[in-house]
């Protein structure tokens, strides 16, 4: 769950001697508990870095590359619930930066992304690596400004800061010019008392909501990524339990975190990915409870191109107003706080549900327990009947995982059409907390994210899943594994070629993919040698071919204290659909 900074141990109205503009920034964010700061430097970042010379308060963590750079930022504040900091080089720095901001953006990370401009003295002149940042990353922030007075760095902060973690969170962009890095000013550094986020829906509002819940007779949920990182799962498992209603995930183009224990017997798996699919899905409900998700947020125009059937009540509960009735009308709006929404939710049942209604709720469970059950169980078969081919299928690679997974482990998954949610339809996710998935789409971002994760989380062991195009995005984040020593499990599973973008041809129904020819989609000749290029970073690699292998070598790492690559060759012919769900 996101929390916001602690309070300030300084005075409200405290003046501090003068003291220049880049160490009033690291002071505030050591008073605010931040711990690390991402980055890459360049000439504007110079003193930044000198600053956090000697400075044992926040840890700088040097990526090469600004790709990786921010999805260590990204993984590292989703899993610790803190602002994730990232600093770039101006404009240079800003624009490779920038497809992992707008994966930042459609997760919702609270992130403040900084970048040092150049100084304000040489910009009518128009100096090399100088631009308007703030333009640029306007639409991928809730709040961006350069500041043009060292004397409102301390506002800066304590605006970026509370914006950043407020719901609905995000990122925000602070861009400060080299010459107010160097000035000095006497200054305010005091943090403010943080709002209480968790506002209420109001009780007419759940009052609807209760009733009409109460009147479906074919209830389900969807769920999406907000209900974990505002810490209300357990609230989400008694309201499911008391409608006896399947809960399903939000589809595969949104699906980043697990709202929902994919053990648990009410898990009805995640949604498919096209519309007409999903109209298929949804079909047998008559209501449908929406938790922390985007409803929906499509992938490539199929017809129907409504995803949601028409006959279906909605209620809608979120933190964003503007998700609410956004693409479809709500027969009931819940605008406010998750967890005491839901928990709001579940008490207004308990008063009103009747003993008839209690036995329809507990009959619908065990029913649903033994079509999940039989699902998972088909699943298993399936998987087993592949374990002979060569190469290995996704199928049978991603089971074999799933057995030798710890309780506790954090899994970061950037490889659609190899994991295809196999995990979670397995139930091999009992601890949501510990699933990341990827919401925006610009690749690169699962190596970098593990990272984060894995400073967030030292005591559990991280596994990404890798598909071998998007690692290469951010595969220079190898490089800061080695050096810090985060030991993160890497697997990349090698079918050397962008499949998502075959799949996404033929369901486009082009006449070049239907007839097996494909353009600008094959990573071979040559191919990519995984291994070297992991050794030539200092992150030990190993090729692996069998799921026995797989297995012993998987559980070595993930028992290790030192970053690890592992190959996994796969099948690489065409696959028709995903079968996500």
């Amino acid at each position: 769950m996101f929390s916001f900074p602690v309070r300030s141990p300084y005075p409200l109205t405290l003046t501090l001697p003068p003291m220049r503009g880049i160490d009033a920034f690291l002071e505030m964010l050591a008073a605010a508990g931040v711990r690390y700061l991402f980055g890459n430097p360049g000439t504007t970042e110079l003193p930044l870095c000198d600053a956090m010379t000697g400075d044992s308060r926040l840890q700088y963590i040097l990526g090469l590359q600004e790709i990786p750079v921010m999805a260590m930022a990204d993984g590292y504040a989703m899993a610790s619930g803190k602002l994730g900091v990232v600093n770039v080089h101006i404009c240079a720095g800003l624009g490779n930066a920038m497809g992992m901001l707008y994966n930042s953006y459609r997760s919702g990370t609270p992130l403040l992304l900084t970048a040092g401009q150049q100084d304000r003295r040489l910009q009518f002149e128009e100096p090399i690596l100088w631009g308007d940042m703030i333009g640029v990353v306007r639409p991928w922030t809730k709040w961006a400004v350069e500041v043009q007075r060292v004397e409102d760095i301390p506002s800066a902060m304590r605006r970026a800061m509370q914006m950043a973690l407020t719901p609905p969170t995000g990122p925000v962009f602070l861009s400060i010019p080299l010459d107010l890095q160097t000035a000095s000013a006497e200054l305010d550094l005091s943090l403010s008392n943080p709002p209480d986020p968790e506002v209420l829906p109001s009780p007419a509002a759940v009052d609807r909501a209760v009733e009409v819940l109460l009147s479906a007779a074919r209830p389900g949920i969807l769920v999406g990524s907000r209900v974990i990182e505002r810490g209300a799962v357990k609230e989400l498992v008694a309201v499911a339990e008391q409608l006896g209603a399947p809960v399903l995930s939000e589809p595969g183009t949104t699906h980043g975190r697990l709202g929902f224990p994919s053990d648990h017997p009410l898990y009805a798996q995640g949604l498919p990915l096209w519309s007409p699919e999903i109209r298929e899905r949804l079909q047998e409900f008559d209501t449908l409870l929406v938790v922390g998700m985007d409803l929906f947020r499509p992938y490539i125009y199929h017809e129907p191109a409504r995803a949601m059937p028409e006959h279906i009540r909605l209620v809608h509960l979120d933190e964003d107003p503007y998700q609410l009735g956004k693409n479809y009308p709500l027969a009931a709006a819940l605008l406010g706080s998750t967890k005491g929404g839901l928990a709001a939710l579940a008490a207004g049942l308990s008063r009103r549900m009747t003993a008839a209604q209690n036995g329809a709720a507990r009959r619908r469970a065990d029913e649903l327990a033994a079509r999940h059950r039989q699902a998972r169980e088909s699943l298993c078969r399936e998987a087993e009947a592949q374990r002979n081919l060569r190469p290995l299928t996704p199928l049978a690679a991603m089971e074999c995982i799933a057995r030798v997974l710890p309780k506790n482990v954090a899994v970061v998954e950037e490889a659609v059409t190899t994991t295809n949610t196999t995990l979670e339809r397995l139930g091999a996710i009992g601890d949501p907390s510990g699933y990341f998935g990827h919401r925006g789409w610009a690749l690169g971002w699962g190596l970098g994210c593990a990272i984060g994760v894995q400073l967030a989380w030292p005591e559990r062991p991280v596994l990404a899943l890798l598909g071998d195009g998007a690692s290469l995005y951010g595969i220079q984040g190898l490089w800061t594994a080695a050096r810090y020593r985060i030991p993160v499990t890497f697997v990349i599973f090698n079918n050397a070629q962008y499949q998502i973008l075959k799949i996404g041809s033929r369901m486009m129904n082009l006449p070049a993919a239907n007839a097996g020819r494909f353009l600008g989609m094959d990573i071979t000749e040559p191919e990519v040698d995984f291994l070297g290029l992991a050794r030539s970073l200092s992150v030990p690699a190993v090729r692996v071919t069998e799921l026995d292998d797989l297995t012993e070598r998987l559980s070595k790492s993930l028992a290790g204290d030192q970053p690890q690559l592992i190959e996994v060759p796969i099948a690489r012919d065409v696959q028709e659909r995903l079968t996500y769900g």
